[in-house]
C-alpha cells in the first residue's frame, strides 16, 4: 500500500504527468488516424499547459500559500511536559560532511526549528523519525538525531524513531510515547494540514510549529523551477489530504 499510495500520487505531479503527457502526444503523432493526432495535440497543449501554470508565481503562492497560512509560527512557550516532534523529510549521506551538512533543506528547516522548540520548555525530549528509504546504509532519523547532537540538544534528550516510513506511521510512533498528552508538532508549512489531520485522528493533541515556508510572492511574469517546485510539493499535499479523506484519517 505505501509504494502503491507513492506510485499514484507521482501520476498526478506536474512534473510526471507533463512527460506522460508528452509521451503519449509523441507516440499518437506517429499515427495515421485523424481522431489519434487530435488527441496527440490535446495531450502536447495540456503538458505545457501545466508546466507553464505551475511555474509561475502567482499559482505557485497561491497553492502554497492556502496550505501555510492554515497554521502561523509558534512561539508560545511550553508548559509542562515537553515533547516535542520533528518529522521526517530527507538526506544524503556524503563522507567527510557533517549530519546538519547531510540534511536537505526541508529537513535542515524542521529540525533548526524543533530545536527553537525545544529551548521554549523545560526538561524536554526531542523526538526524531525517518527510515533510510530503502537505499541508504544509515536511517534519516540517525543523521536527524546526529545534527541535533551538532546544534546542542543532549543525546539524553533524543527520542529516535528509525523505521516509520510516512506520517501515520510517525503518529503511531509517537503515541506509544506520549499517548494523549499534548506535544509540539514541527514539520514543514505546506505539510502542517495534513499531518495536524493524521495526529489529530488519532485523538492525539498536536501543536502545530510549522517551519519551511516556501510560499513567495514575485513578479507574476516570471516562469522558473522554484516555482514549479513549490507547486509540485503543494499539489503532493492536497493529494495526500484526499488519500487520508478516502481512508477516513480526516477531520
Amino acid at each position: 500500500m505505501f509504494w502503491l499510495k507513492k506510485i499514484l500520487s507521482q501520476l498526478v505531479m506536474p512534473i510526471p504527468a507533463s512527460i506522460m503527457l508528452l509521451v503519449i502526444a509523441a507516440i499518437l503523432w506517429r499515427t495515421n488516424k485523424l481522431m489519434l493526432l487530435r488527441c496527440g495535440r490535446i495531450a502536447l497543449v495540456t503538458a505545457i499547459t501545466l508546466l507553464v501554470l505551475t511555474s509561475q508565481t502567482q499559482v505557485s503562492y497561491f497553492l502554497a500559500d492556502s496550505l501555510e497560512s492554515q497554521y502561523q509560527v509558534n512561539h508560545q512557550p511550553i508548559t509542562g511536559t515537553c515533547v516535542v516532534m520533528v518529522l521526517g523529510s530527507g538526506n544524503r549521506e556524503q563522507q567527510g560532511h557533517t549530519a546538519v551538512q547531510q540534511l536537505s533543506s526541508t529537513a535542515l528547516a524542521r529540525l533548526t526549528e524543533g530545536v527553537r522548540q525545544f529551548s521554549l520548555g523545560q526538561n524536554c525530549t526531542l523526538v526524531v523519525s525517518g527510515w533510510s528509504g530503502g537505499n541508504q546504509p544509515t536511517a534519516h532519523a540517525t543523521i536527524m538525531a546526529l545534527a541535533a547532537q551538532e546544534l546542542g540538544i543532549p543525546t539524553a534528550s533524543l527520542v529516535v524513531f528509525n523505521h516509520p516510513k510516512d506520517t501515520i506511521e510517525e503518529a503511531y510512533a509517537l503515541k506509544n510515547i506520549v499517548g494523549y498528552d499534548p506535544f509540539r508538532l514541527v514539520t514543514s508549512a505546506t505539510h502542517m494540514p495534513r499531518s495536524m489531520a493524521i495526529f489529530s485522528a488519532l485523538g492525539m493533541q498536536p501543536q502545530p510549529a510549522p517551519s519551511d515556508f516556501i510560499a513567495n510572492r514575485g513578479d507574476w511574469w516570471r516562469l522558473d523551477a522554484d516555482q514549479l517546485l513549490t507547486s509540485q510539493r503543494s499539489i503532493h499535499e492536497y493529494v495526500g489530504i484526499l488519500w487520508l479523506q478516502i481512508k477516513g484519517l480526516s477531520h
